[in-house]
């Protein structure tokens, strides 16, 4: 019997020893890496070309992989699906810090993120009684409104933010130098929001937090009340990945 091939050694860094297994794995991260026709598979994996293929075309049935337009394997779109429905990290700390900061401004508090030339609300804490500006999970604003796109927007590469309708450099300098934004009846008239943004551990922009209420209650100048709260609460999201 002749030597088994790297994908069928137990032995083997990152080798369960279920060969099945093991060679689909292979399988699955030579396409990670770019399209694969079948002998480019083969090269690859250094598997029998009829193992390859037959273990290829069982993970496209289970839409692991897929083909693109010259036939050559991809990655399906089941592992989308799959790591989609994963906890999100982010939306999981910011869940008691948006509940601590509703309390302690008695205000509903939104997360957002960042999707293209949107934002979009991933979490939040509405308020329990009275009248209150309530923004439904999932949905998409413009960035060019609103405190949240202020900060999504301060904060982004300036050059992801080519050709997207925004601010001017000049305003979001200004929310960068305060560490926050704050907005009066700009995405809507009636409603007042403060944010700040939310950073990784590493400093890098993941998410903005905000407060929203009615003008009548927030006042014309909410920042200056609910900025500090609101960049506490961020900190403590930061700190929560971190751990």
């Amino acid at each position: 019997m002749g030597q088994p091939s790297s994908a069928e050694r137990p032995g083997d860094s990152g080798q369960s020893g279920i060969g099945v297994v093991d060679k689909s794995v292979a399988i699955l991260a030579s396409v990670a890496l770019a399209p694969r026709a079948l002998a480019d598979l083969v090269a690859a994996t250094d598997l029998p070309r009829a193992t390859a293929h037959r273990l290829a075309v069982a993970l496209e049935a289970h839409r692991l992989l897929a083909r693109d337009a010259e036939g050559r394997f991809i990655l399906g779109p089941r592992l989308g699906e799959l790591a989609a429905a994963l906890p999100d990290p982010v939306v999981a700390a910011a869940g008691p810090v948006l509940a601590w900061v509703r309390d302690e401004c008695g205000e509903s508090a939104q997360l957002y993120r960042r999707d293209g030339a949107e934002r979009v609300c991933v979490a939040a804490a509405e308020r329990a009684h009275g009248l209150r500006t309530t923004v439904p999970l999932g949905t998409r604003l413009p960035l060019n409104a609103g405190s949240g796109a202020q900060v999504l927007c301060a904060w982004s590469d300036p050059a992801s933010l080519v050709g997207v309708e925004t601010f001017s450099e000049r305003s979001l300098a200004e929310v960068r130098r305060r560490g926050w934004a704050q907005s009066i009846g700009q995405r809507e008239a009636g409603v007042a929001s403060v944010s700040a943004p939310v950073l990784s551990p590493e400093g890098e922009l993941l998410a903005a937090i905000s407060v929203s209420g009615p003008i009548e209650r927030l006042g014309r100048s909410p920042g200056t009340r609910l900025a500090p709260l609101l960049t506490r609460g961020a900190h403590r999201i930061t700190t929560s990945l971190a751990t």
